[in-house]
């Protein structure tokens, strides 16, 4: 059974023991819609008391256009000293593809960043070598509707490349499914798929060389913090990279922990125990 988790009242109660943080964007610091002003003033409390932060993204586009973003939901720029996004790993990814043929899977502009300097031909998947999962098409699609069209995929034994591992993540007062559901829907049918992103090794690397960039030396993973709301992204990210973990309750698994009512902290500590991260606390919203 899991050992309880400690009670804190916000990042100012661990601040003192890490030299950076690693944060989780979407979920923690906003929604989609708007920021979150309790987190951002927690970050920039961080960062003015000397510590680093570098925000750390499921997001299937290049850094670039989530900076973008993060300005136009008034995110201030010295809330985090560099970012690193799900999309930037997968341009590594789809840069063996060039002169080829890929099928691109979710908004049909949104992710054009995504491709930006490629020489890439985006085609049906009767053409393609591998197929490009950004998101869901729409907001209100299911990954069940995508069965016909991934029997086609593996029928052509095509690779799918997943920009956004998230199953799931929350939109406003809306929960919507992510490129990673679609990712576990081909993975099940038998698919080979790569994933970018969180939990998977490579973006850890990468926001770790951006914090010791940021710090002017080396850094010890032992004072290291990432923030996140996911059990499958953000802890067992942090657990596979060797970092403590501060979980924020009140996103994607809010209604399961009632965790703006009356949470409890063994139920918890059960759905963090899986990952096996090392749980410094956790917060409904991630405040100072």
């Amino acid at each position: 059974m899991p050992s309880p988790l400690p009670t804190i009242a916000g990042l100012s109660d661990l601040s003192g023991r890490y030299d950076a943080i690693l944060s989780d964007v979407w979920g923690v610091i906003h929604n989609g819609v708007h920021a979150f002003p309790e987190a951002v003033e927690a970050l920039r409390n961080f960062r003015r008391d000397g510590g680093r932060v570098v925000l750390i993204t499921n997001a299937p586009r290049p850094s670039g256009p989530i900076i973008a973003m993060l300005d136009r939901l008034n995110v201030p720029r010295d809330t985090y000293d560099a970012i690193v996004s799900s999309g930037d790993v997968t341009r590594n990814m789809i840069a063996k593809y060039q002169g080829r043929a890929i099928h691109h899977v979710g908004p049909p502009t949104e992710d054009d960043a995504l491709y930006e300097g490629f020489d890439l031909r985006r085609t049906g998947a009767d053409e393609a070598e591998v197929v490009v999962v950004t998101d869901l098409d729409t907001d209100d699609d299911t990954p069940e509707m995508y069965r016909d069209r991934a029997r086609q995929w593996l029928s052509r034994k095509l690779p799918m490349i997943c920009a956004n591992p998230d199953r799931i993540v929350e939109h406003g007062d809306k929960i919507i499914y992510c490129g990673g559901a679609l990712g576990d829907l081909y993975s099940a049918m038998g698919g080979m798929v790569h994933m970018a992103g969180k939990p998977y090794q490579p973006i850890y690397e990468e926001a770790f060389r951006l914090a010791e960039r940021a710090a002017g030396q080396g850094l010890t993973k032992s004072r290291v913090l990432a923030i996140g709301d996911s059990v499958r992204t953000d802890a067992a990210g942090a657990a596979q990279f060797g970092v403590d973990l501060l979980f924020v309750t009140g996103s994607i698994h809010a209604a399961e922990l009632d965790a703006f009512g009356k949470p409890d902290p063994r139920a918890i500590a059960d759905l963090i125990a899986p990952s096996r991260a090392r749980t410094a606390g956790y917060l409904p919203r991630l405040t100072w």
